[in-house]
């Protein structure tokens, strides 16, 4: 089985952070990983995604052209990838940044307020791990030692006073209604 996910947004949302995070839960659930970033030459602002691509055999090709799972954190991602998501695939978008209706009756669509609900849960900047924390739900296995292991690899050292603030966000995100 390969699960092949787009995640897109701007620079400076944690794109690429997010990415190598589920990547790394891949890795500890035994899976082939592929992990591709990609963003603008700007550093904050500008465009940024990542494809990460987990499977069971060896992965051919690091590009996720038609995503299994998207996440869209920002409008112009939505707009620009959710048309790519393969026909019985997930979408997930922050619906405190993107208020317009997915338009696709072919694809399961999940509206959270990733941005909002992290803000209000004093995790501001954290919308991102929200957004993991839902996204996990598509993810078979992708429990409890497992993320937490994974948060421990993908927090640098030099930022380890954010891994607790990540890991609340991973759990509000799994405690999201899925909509």
């Amino acid at each position: 089985m390969e699960t092949r996910i787009l995640i897109a947004g701007f620079g400076g949302q944690g794109i690429l952070f997010m990415g190598k995070y589920i990547a790394y839960i891949g890795m500890s659930l035994g899976r082939q990983v592929s992990w591709l970033p990609s963003y603008g030459p700007e550093m904050r602002g500008g465009t940024a995604q990542c494809g990460v691509i987990l499977s069971d055999t060896a992965i051919g090709s690091p590009v996720v052209t038609e995503p299994d799972i998207l996440a869209a954190l920002n409008l112009p991602s939505f707009l620009a990838f959710t048309g790519s998501v393969r026909p019985g695939g997930t979408l997930f978008y922050d619906s405190s940044l993107i208020t317009q209706p997915c338009g696709r009756g072919d694809i399961t669509a999940h509206a959270l307020p990733a941005a909002r609900a992290a803000e209000e849960n004093g995790l501001k900047g954290l919308a991102n791990m929200v957004m993991a924390g839902a996204l996990l739900s598509a993810l078979p296995g992708a429990g409890g030692d497992v993320t937490e292991a994974a948060m421990r690899k993908t927090v640098p050292e030099r930022k380890k006073e954010m891994f607790d603030a990540n890991m609340r966000a991973v759990a509000l995100g799994r405690s999201l209604p899925l909509k």
